[in-house]
């Protein structure tokens, strides 16, 4: 129930950001439209903590800030090889160990791994990530567990 209850939260404030309407009409329509959305989820039965993982919520905040700082200091790392030229990269592919239990603690490392620019994650096995990286010192990173470790911290599971 509080899964279905997430999602019709997230529906409609999703709705109102977007619509950015507020004549009665419009709001009904809005509220009828939402209401189908749930009653085709629930049939489907894909409203679940994985859907919705509202178990996540209280520190997806804080690895956001952390993952967005990441980001930027990969970002100047490819912008210095791109100056650079060809000579500063180094294209490695690797094979990495995964501590997250779910799957949902899975995808959320190898997209994090993903969204840091220099680094691919190209394939999911088990517990094993395979990861393309522009440089070495990307691997060097990913091996050292940080991100790992906050990713479990934020599944809460590891």
């Amino acid at each position: 129930m509080r899964h279905t209850l997430s999602l019709s939260l997230t529906l409609t404030t999703f709705w109102v950001l977007m619509s950015g309407h507020s004549s009665v009409l419009m709001l009904f329509l809005g509220a009828v439209s939402i209401t189908c959305v749930l009653y085709i989820a629930h049939r489907m039965d894909v409203v679940d903590h994985e859907s919705q993982p509202i178990h996540l919520s209280g520190k997806v905040f804080g690895y956001f800030l952390w993952l967005f700082k990441a980001l930027v200091v990969a970002n100047i790392a490819v912008v210095k090889s791109i100056w650079l030229g060809n000579a500063s990269i180094s294209p490695v592919l690797v094979t990495i160990k995964s501590s997250q239990v779910t799957d949902i603690g899975k995808v959320i490392y190898a997209n994090s791994i993903t969204m840091t620019p220099g680094t691919v994650t190209v394939d999911i096995v088990g517990d094993r990530l395979t990861v393309h990286a522009l440089f070495q010192h990307n691997v060097e990173v990913l091996n050292t567990g940080d991100m790992d470790r906050r990713v479990c911290d934020l599944e809460r599971k590891c």
